[in-house]
């Protein structure tokens, strides 16, 4: 296989052009290529000359797919490193993004084809743009080809750099959906990154305002799946979903009223409640996968953090008994899973049969609990500030008896 080597002797560009063309005419036989190859190569001078380097790009994508099925990968990748280099020629911002759309759109055509090689040009790509919405864009269909392609492990460390690109894009609300979606669309399929692709989903959610009410459609089929995600999972306990307008569109929809329902259950209520639910919409958990004992599990925790909300500090066993519907044996079981949940940070007093609570995870943290937390602040700032004047006072005292010592003295 021949093999791309620029010299002095001609430009890299057309040594491109040259070794492309000669490629796609391989087959037509040497009086019918010979005039073909020198043609495309004189398209090519010229569009250089010209500074059309946009035509050049097009030019040389032409025979991008049968460059891909017939060239090593040593090949691809320098052929379509000098190509992507021609994107710091044109002074022109706009130009140059849609040379970079172009090539990027090209690349991206059949995912299932070298799909880590076709990932890594449009990450060389990527680095050779200046413009931050045109490395957006590239960055984007790298989203969509790592997906279609089946290589996502390797665009999932650039998840972790998500909060600087965000910074570096300065992107609208739109493409912040877009971006936002896809993510989470990603780590949903990937195995261990529940957590992770509940947070870009929420992400998603927050970008819908209630004056945004003619987009807000749109996130109704997502806005139940965040629900569906939170309930599932056996180890998020606590969101901020219900504060959500694209959350509370829900409570009225048809469609997803009992969804959002559940959400209220699980963030606001107790097993009781839940149970009520679960009689009237044993179907609807089925169809959204659910299972019922897990979240009888889940509930059961969850009302074990709002008795130590909501109850006093000390917390008896029959009272968890009730509210947990469980045997009297197994109370303390279900306060030890609490605490290793983190929970709770409780003490047990098997000796008068009551739960001594120091802390609990809120549910929801919303107005009321910012409230409730400035209010504790206020306190503490107000008790501090009466232990410092005790102690300057105290001072002051010892002074003057240390003073009327020494005067004694003399």
């Amino acid at each position: 296989m021949t093999t791309v080597v620029p010299t002095s002797e001609e430009d890299p560009v057309l040594s491109v052009v040259r070794f492309t063309a000669e490629m796609s005419w391989a087959d037509a036989g040497a009086e019918t290529a010979e005039p073909e190859v020198n043609r495309l190569c004189v398209e090519a001078q010229k569009c250089m000359i010209e500074g059309r380097w946009l035509d050049l790009v097009s030019l040389m994508l032409a025979s991008a797919d049968i460059i891909f099925s017939k060239a090593s990968e040593k090949d691809l990748e320098c052929v379509f490193t000098i190509m992507c280099n021609l994107v710091k020629k044109p002074e022109s911002l706009d130009q140059v993004h849609e040379m970079a759309e172009l090539i990027s759109a090209k690349i991206i055509q059949q995912p299932n084809d070298k799909p880590a090689l076709r990932l890594k040009i449009l990450f060389n790509l990527y680095n050779l743009l200046e413009n931050p919405y045109s490395r957006f864009c590239v960055y984007l269909k790298s989203l969509n080809l790592a997906t279609a392609g089946k290589v996502i492990e390797h665009i999932l460390p650039s998840f972790k750099k998500m909060d600087n690109f965000l910074k570096e894009w300065n992107l609208g609300v739109k493409d912040q959906r877009e971006l936002f979606l896809a993510i989470s669309n990603i780590l949903k399929e990937n195995k261990g990154s529940t957590k992770d692709s509940f947070m870009f989903l929420t992400k998603y959610l927050e970008t819908f305002s209630s004056e945004d009410a003619s987009n807000m459609n749109e996130a109704k089929e997502e806005a139940a799946r965040a629900i569906v995600d939170f309930v599932r999972s056996p180890d998020m306990f606590k969101c901020d979903l219900l504060d959500m307008p694209a959350i509370a569109q829900l409570e009225k929809d048809a469609q997803y009223g009992p969804v959002y329902q559940l959400l209220k259950i699980f963030l606001t209520q107790r097993l009781d409640a839940y149970l009520d639910f679960e009689a009237a919409n044993s179907a609807l958990l089925k169809t959204y996968g659910l299972v019922h004992i897990d979240c009888i599990s889940k509930m059961r925790l969850m009302s074990l953090v709002d008795l130590g909300l909501n109850e006093s500090s000390q917390i008896p066993y029959s009272v968890i008994k009730q509210a947990l519907q469980i045997d009297d044996i197994e109370v303390e079981s279900w306060v030890v899973k609490a605490i290793t949940a983190k929970l709770l940070d409780c003490k047990i007093d098997q000796m008068n049969q009551v739960v001594i609570v120091s802390r609990c995870t809120e549910r929801v943290f919303g107005v009321h609990q910012w409230q409730e937390l400035r209010t504790k602040l206020v306190t503490w700032r107000g008790n501090i500030a009466g232990v410092i004047s005790t102690v300057q006072a105290n001072k002051i005292t010892e002074d003057s008896t240390q003073a009327m010592q020494g005067l004694a003295i003399r």
